[in-house]
């Protein structure tokens, strides 16, 4: 769809639907809202006098114009009180105002800027939000259903805005939020494809082509170089598949003094290997890539919005499964720093293939890396901690993970840190081995960090357990069914503050 910033009088707007909001406890509605009721003479105040609407937050009132205006419908979408109200709220309310709209078979839509108004918010940032929720709102996948004739899908959103000395603040906002939420789109994409279309290899052909398009450097490796690599932790994983493994190398090249690195989980079906996971359920293991996912798609917005950092992301891609080749609980394997690895249960093989993906991403950089993140579905029992509502972090950098907190909530993406003291270290322990790759069922999350933890050497890195949030089973905000694209637009704002430039107004 398209979404473009006109200057005008939303009154005056040519569309399907026009969107106006309402805070919580007011009776007489003023700015755009108030030209609205005023255009139509009172008619949302009446209605609101008649109780029947009140500007809580997600509430939606549907008045037709008969007339009065050029638009047939106004939405009049609650932003519930004026003293929470925030950035957060403005990418909520745009989605569930978009979803409405699609509802009412709207195709053409116009908007005032909610939150730069009486709210009293950035511009640019307002824009930006309602572009990134729209977009990942209206989200469906859909491409191997037969297409429904009667579905209707908005196909365009005019931000409407009256003042002239904020479109350019405006566009700014929209083109960012645009970048941003179509890259949370991509890597719903990705997640949301069965396991026998997004394989390794498809995986990577996905990357080659988006990294085409956006002008990244892409490199794409097999199983020889992998050997040559002395890669075994990883290895160990794929020699269960019949499909060959893969190793994604992306470049994007800003300059500045600073060079990130991203490793992502690119499991891209889990069935846990010879430590067989039940069969319930086992159809969401298609998404046991969304690490890698997330971290391909947020190379795709670097690249347009273009911060100045390097940044290099590597995501080892395999298929978990329990073929005759497949490692046993019991084998030891080595990784590519040189370290042994006792395999307890091969159903924790995620943390086996960052082992590989991180020993690489730090030889290969010159210099190494300034900041490290990895993105992973690790652990089940960071859902025991943490819910489905924030990712859990753990890093051996306090400075380095405030500023992903802080890029997590410009984005609208929750995290929380869990501690990373010494003793967890005990539970990782191996009697034949320098380590074994499960701690026991205490401090799951935090055992599995401890892991990844023997293979990262000095350099600040934050590990993201996006277990919790990485699909959904109901629709709220910016959130729909199926992948979430968390914490794509995390690792962008990240970039784009090592930099030390945010994506701010």
């Amino acid at each position: 769809m398209e979404i473009r910033v006109e200057q005008g009088d939303i009154t005056q707007q040519d569309s399907d639907l026009i969107i106006v909001n309402l805070f919580e406890g007011v009776t007489s509605p003023g700015g755009a809202t108030g030209a609205v009721d005023a255009a139509l003479d009172g008619a949302i105040s009446q209605v609101i006098a008649d109780g029947g609407c009140r500007g809580k937050a997600n509430e939606m009132m549907l008045i037709h114009t008969l007339g009065k205006l050029p638009a047939p419908r106004v939405l009049v979408a609650g932003m519930g009180k004026q003293e929470e109200f925030d950035v957060d709220k403005v990418r909520a309310l745009a989605a569930n105002a978009a979803r409405y709209a699609r509802r009412q078979r709207c195709e053409r839509v116009a908007t005032i800027t909610h939150g730069a108004g009486i709210a009293g918010l950035d511009s640019h940032d307002c824009a930006q939000a309602i572009a990134e929720g729209t977009l990942m709102g209206l989200y469906t996948f859909n491409r191997h259903k037969t297409p429904n004739d009667d579905d209707v899908e908005v196909q365009e959103l005019i931000v409407t805005e009256y003042d002239a000395a904020r479109i350019d603040a405006l566009e700014r906002g929209v083109a960012r939020g645009t970048v941003l939420g179509e890259a949370a789109n991509f890597a719903r994409d990705l997640a949301n494809e069965p396991g026998n279309v997004v394989t390794p290899t498809e995986l990577a052909a996905r990357a080659q082509t988006m990294a085409g398009a956006a002008g990244l450097e892409c490199e794409v490796f097999d199983r020889p170089w992998m050997e040559e690599q002395s890669m075994g932790s990883l290895l160990s994983v794929a020699n269960g598949s019949a499909q060959p493994p893969k190793f994604i190398v992306l470049r994007y090249k800003g300059g500045g003094s600073s060079h990130l690195a991203l490793v992502g989980k690119g499991i891209t079906f889990d069935t846990g290997g010879i430590s067989i996971k039940p069969a319930a359920g086992m159809q969401e293991m298609k998404g046991d890539m969304s690490g890698g996912a997330a971290v391909i798609a947020a190379m795709r917005a670097i690249a347009t919005l273009k911060p100045e950092i390097d940044v290099t992301a590597v995501v080892p891609a395999t298929e978990n499964m329990p073929g005759g080749r497949a490692t046993k609980p019991g084998d030891v394997v080595t990784a590519m720093n040189g370290k042994s690895i006792e395999v307890i249960n091969t159903d924790a093989e995620g943390r086996l293939i960052l082992a590989d993906g991180l020993s690489y991403v730090q030889s290969a950089i010159d210099g190494g890396p300034t900041a490290m993140v990895d993105v992973a579905t690790l652990t089940g029992a960071i859902s025991i901690a943490l819910g489905d509502v924030a990712m859990g972090a753990m890093t051996n950098d306090a400075q380095l993970y405030g500023r992903l907190r802080a890029a997590a909530s410009a984005a609208g993406e929750k995290v929380w840190e869990l501690p990373m003291f010494e003793e967890y270290k005990e539970q990782i322990k191996s009697d034949v081995a320098d380590m074994k790759n499960v701690g026991g069922r205490n401090a799951g999350s935090i055992t599995a960090a401890f892991f990844l933890k023997e293979f990262v050497d000095d350099v600040p890195w934050v590990h993201i357990d996006m277990a919790g949030v990485d699909f959904y089973e109901k629709v709220k905000g910016v959130s729909v069914k199926g992948a979430s694209g968390i914490p794509v637009r995390t690792l962008v704002h990240l970039a784009f503050m090592l930099a030390n430039e945010p994506l701010a107004g």
